[in-house]
């Protein structure tokens, strides 16, 4: 679930049928979009965890051209983060 929540605000095709994450701005009077304030604290936290893993220079650049060495060092990194 974490993954469908990270995905859902970078596609626009379905953008008229899925409720926003973030709290709406400024609404007019008749523009009030729902607010689901459990989803926008899973999307913040898997958005948190994207921005550490970030930090880390060689997964950034996917140093690592083989799949197998860029998820050792993926699974190597989210465990160091997990365990500080």
């Amino acid at each position: 679930m974490p993954c469908a929540l990270a995905e859902s605000g970078t596609s626009s095709r379905n953008a008229r049928t899925r409720s926003p994450a973030a709290p709406p701005r400024a609404a007019t009077a008749g523009d009030h979009q729902p607010f689901d304030r459990a989803v926008y604290k899973k999307r913040n936290v898997v958005e948190r965890c994207f921005n550490r893993l970030k930090q880390w220079r060689d997964l950034a650049t996917r140093y690592a051209k083989r799949a197998s060495l860029y998820r050792a060092g993926l699974v190597l990194i989210a465990t160091i983060i997990w365990l500080s």
